[in-house]
C-alpha cells in the first residue's frame, strides 16, 4: 500500500535544521525552532478560540512575520486556510466567505470596517482579530504529526473568465511537489536565500513560504514592493533569488543603473507573462540572470520555466514544464497538436489542484483524466518550449495582478444608465496592461466617465478599476451575440480612441 503521508512540514524542518534562520522581517530573525515554538502557541490560541482540524478559516492578512506564525499554526493542527486578497472589496470578500463555508476569519485590526461588513454579510462568521488571537489564552494544541499529501492545504480563489470566483483547492501535495519541482529546475544551494515582496494571499508568495521550510532555506519578507530596501536587503541580507513580475524587475534595472548586483544572486523568478526585448537585454547586461515562468493557482504556482540560457533565444517563451510535470497541446477537436500549432494548453502533475472547492461541476470541466484544461492558448515549438498567446482567453495581467474582463463587465453593467459594456487590455508600459471599458449607454440616458469610475470603486478593488471608458453605439458581437474582445483589442491599436 502506497505511503501518502509526510511528516508535518515545520515539526521536521524545526527538528532537522533549528538553528538555521527561517524568516527575516524587517530587523528581525527568528531560526526554524523559534518558528516552531512561535506557531505551536498561536496554534494553542487558536484552538482555543474554537478553531479545530478540517475547519476552513478566512485568513486576511497583510505579509507580516505574524502571519507566517499563523499560517504555519492552522497547518500544525491541519486547518484549511482560505487565504483572502487583502486587496478586494467588502463585498467581494463576503462572497468568497460565503462560498467557502469558512467558520472563522482572522484579520488585521486595521480591517475594523471590513470586518463589521464581513459579520453583516456572512452568516455565524465568528472574526478574530490578529492582536486578540495572539494575546489570548493557549491550551496545549493537538499537532498533526503527519500531513497526508492529499488533504487540503489552502485555497485560493481565482476568477474564471464567466461567472463567480472560485475557490482553488491546494493540497499538502501540490505544495511538496511544487517546491520539488522548483528546485529540480532552480537548482538549490546551502547559502540559497528568498526575497519575498510579493503578497503571501497570492501563490506566488505563499508558494516561497512553503519552499522556505520544504529547503530549510531562509526568507527574507517585505510587507510591499519598496526598489530601495529591496535593493539594500540582497546586499545585506546575502539574497540569491527573489520572485518578481515584469514591473518591479523594470523599476529595479532603472534604479541600479550602471552599477551589478552582488555577485551571490543568481536568479529572478519572473512571472506574470514574457518580459520585453530590452528589459531582458538589460538584465544580461547587468547579468541578472531571469527564469520566465507559467503557472497558476491551480498549479500552486510555476509549472513551465524558461531557465536563463534560453532568455533571448527563446524570448517570448515560458520554458518547459518542471521535472514533475507535463504539457500538451489540444486542438478543439481533442486530439493533440503537433509542434508550432496553437491550441489549448493543458498540464498534468502532482501540483495541480484536485479541483475547485463545492464546484464539482467546474471541477469535472476543468479536470479531465488528471489534465488540468487551462482555457489558455498557446504553442509548443520542435524542441517542446511552450509560447503563451492568450492567457485565459482575455486575462488582463496588470502589475502581476489578474484582471478578468468579465468580471468588470458584470459590476458595469449594474448601472442603470448601463446598456452593454465590454472590457479589454491594454498594453501599458508601467503596468504590462491596464483595463479599458467600453460602454454603451441606455437609450436617453447620461452618465459620465468620473461617475462610472466612482461606481466601480465602491464594488471592486482599485487595481481592476478601468484605467479609461470610451462611449460608444455598440459592441461588437458575432452572430450568436458573443463579445468579440479581440475587436476592442484592434480598435485601441488602431489608435481609434486616442
Amino acid at each position: 500500500m502506497q505511503n501518502n503521508s509526510l511528516p508535518n512540514f515545520l515539526k521536521k524542518r524545526a527538528f532537522l535544521t533549528p538553528d538555521r534562520t527561517a524568516i527575516y522581517f524587517h530587523e528581525e530573525a527568528i531560526t526554524f525552532k523559534e518558528l516552531y515554538h512561535r506557531s505551536f502557541k498561536a496554534a494553542g490560541q487558536l484552538q482555543a478560540l474554537g478553531i479545530k482540524k478540517d475547519d476552513y478559516v478566512g485568513v486576511l492578512l497583510k505579509n507580516h512575520l505574524d502571519t507566517v506564525i499563523i499560517l504555519f499554526a492552522l497547518q500544525l493542527l491541519s486547518v484549511r486556510a482560505v487565504i483572502l486578497n487583502n486587496r478586494l472589496t467588502s463585498g467581494e470578500l463576503v462572497w468568497q466567505l460565503n462560498d467557502s463555508k469558512a467558520k472563522f476569519v482572522i484579520l488585521e485590526p486595521a480591517f475594523s470596517e471590513v470586518e463589521m461588513a464581513l459579520k453583516a454579510g456572512v452568516a455565524s462568521l465568528r472574526c478574530i482579530s490578529k492582536d486578540q488571537m495572539l494575546s489570548s489564552k493557549a491550551e496545549d494544541p493537538i499537532i498533526q504529526e503527519e500531513v497526508d499529501l492529499s488533504n487540503v492545504c489552502t485555497v485560493m480563489y481565482t476568477s474564471g473568465t464567466t461567472g463567480n470566483p472560485k475557490g482553488v483547492m491546494q493540497t499538502y501535495g501540490n505544495h511538496w511537489w511544487n517546491s520539488v519541482g522548483s528546485a529540480l529546475n532552480l537548482g538549490f544551494i546551502e547559502r540559497d536565500c528568498w526575497l519575498c515582496t510579493v503578497p503571501i494571499f497570492h501563490i506566488s508568495g505563499f508558494s516561497i513560504l512553503m519552499r522556505g521550510v520544504i529547503y530549510g532555506m531562509p526568507i527574507v519578507l517585505h510587507e510591499s514592493f519598496d526598489v530601495e530596501k529591496v535593493l539594500f536587503d540582497i546586499k545585506n541580507k546575502q539574497v540569491t533569488i527573489m520572485s518578481v513580475v515584469g514591473t518591479m524587475l523594470s523599476r529595479m534595472i532603472d534604479t541600479i543603473k550602471d552599477a551589478h548586483l552582488p555577485e551571490q544572486f543568481r536568479c529572478m523568478l519572473l512571472g506574470g507573462g514574457p518580459a520585453p526585448l530590452p528589459l531582458l537585454q538589460s538584465c544580461v547586461e547587468k547579468e541578472i540572470p531571469v527564469f520566465q515562468t507559467y503557472g497558476m493557482t491551480e498549479t500552486a504556482s510555476q509549472i513551465v520555466t524558461l531557465s536563463p540560457e534560453y532568455s533571448l533565444t527563446k524570448l517570448g517563451s515560458a520554458g518547459k514544464p518542471l521535472f514533475p510535470a507535463q504539457i500538451k497541446i489540444e486542438l478543439e477537436d481533442g486530439t493533440i497538436a503537433s509542434s508550432g500549432k496553437a491550441g489549448e494548453i493543458i498540464v498534468k502533475g502532482p501540483n495541480v489542484t484536485p479541483g475547485y472547492l463545492n464546484r464539482p461541476e467546474a471541477t469535472m470541466e476543468k479536470l479531465r483524466d488528471g489534465w488540468l484544461h487551462t482555457g489558455d492558448v498557446g504553442y509548443l515549438d520542435e524542441e517542446g518550449f511552450l509560447y503563451v498567446l492568450d492567457r485565459r482567453s482575455d486575462l488582463i495581467i496588470s502589475g502581476g495582478e489578474n484582471i478578468y474582463p468579465a468580471e468588470l463587465e458584470s459590476v458595469l453593467s449594474g448601472h442603470p444608465n448601463v446598456a452593454d459594456v465590454g472590457v479589454t487590455g491594454l498594453e501599458d508600459d508601467r503596468w504590462g496592461q491596464v483595463p479599458i471599458a467600453f460602454v454603451v449607454k441606455k437609450d436617453g440616458a447620461d452618465v459620465s466617465v468620473e461617475e462610472l469610475v466612482d461606481y466601480c470603486m465602491s464594488r471592486m478593488a482599485k487595481y481592476k478599476i478601468p484605467k479609461a471608458i470610451y462611449f460608444i453605439d455598440h459592441l461588437p458581437r458575432n452572430a450568436a451575440k458573443k463579445l468579440l474582445r479581440r475587436k476592442l483589442r484592434e480598435w485601441l491599436s488602431e489608435g481609434r480612441f486616442e
